[in-house]
């Protein structure tokens, strides 16, 4: 079973849990909604791979299956909304080996299940994908939910797609840890950026120019990692005065 570990955020006026396995941020619950929310999946990524000849462990799915339904388990979630690239290829669904596609319908099944889809997730690509609803994006108490982060947006936000991860040097060493992106500026920031919920996903710098351009405008951008019970956060960006 997958430890789980919870860390309280204030985001867009509401109260949310940034939730951890492993010492990495993975997910986020949202109390108000009871329903937690993951981004880039990639799932069977490894088989996508294997027909190239990159031969990988098959078992992504698998774990990445099994992140979430602890996280469900944790929470008590009974909605899911997951913010696209959720299969690697548009060939994903018919790729699940029997033991993961049963733990997908397992899941889609017991709970209200949304895939927002992304830039990996082709048209009708997720057809063949036990249960749920497939939408481009949508909009749920207020909050916009979506694949990429739309440049110029005023509304309060959550997206993926950047699989964001804080890098620091630390008495010589170099830590890397997936993080998620907060703009706006202190507890009440209203645009985010969650790390990717995916075995086999990599990594972009929080601080690249590319999400800092998407995430404007912008008065602060700042990385946000659980640790031990509390939140660390570190500024990426900020206006100028």
């Amino acid at each position: 079973m997958v430890p789980v570990s919870f860390t309280p955020l204030e985001f867009a006026g509401q109260e949310w849990r940034m939730i951890a396995d492993g010492g990495a941020g993975r997910a986020l619950y949202w109390e108000r909604e009871n329903a937690l929310v993951v981004a880039d999946l990639h799932l069977e990524k490894a088989s996508f791979y294997a027909k190239a000849g990159q031969m990988l462990p098959p078992y992504d799915s698998r774990e990445t299956l099994e992140r979430v339904a602890a996280a469900v388990r944790a929470t008590g979630a009974r909605r899911v909304f997951t913010l696209g690239d959720n299969f690697h290829d548009a060939d994903g669904p018919a790729r699940l080996e029997p033991h993961a596609r049963g733990m997908l319908d397992a899941l889609t099944r017991s709970l209200d299940w949304v895939w927002v889809t992304g830039n990996h997730d082709e048209k009708d690509g997720e057809a063949d994908a036990p249960g749920g609803t497939q939408l481009a994006e949508l909009e749920v108490g207020g909050m916009i939910l979506r694949h990429m982060a739309r440049p110029g947006e005023v509304r309060p936000e959550l997206s993926g797609h950047f699989h964001p991860r804080l890098q620091l040097s630390m008495r010589g060493r170099r830590i890397v840890r997936p993080c998620a992106v907060i703009a706006g500026g202190g507890n009440t920031g209203g645009r985010m950026v969650l790390p990717a919920c995916g075995a086999l996903t990599a990594g972009m710098n929080a601080g690249d120019p590319a999400i800092v351009s998407a995430m404007q405008p912008a008065r602060e951008i700042e990385a946000v990692v659980p640790a031990a019970g509390r939140l660390l956060r570190f500024p990426l960006w900020s206006a100028a005065a």
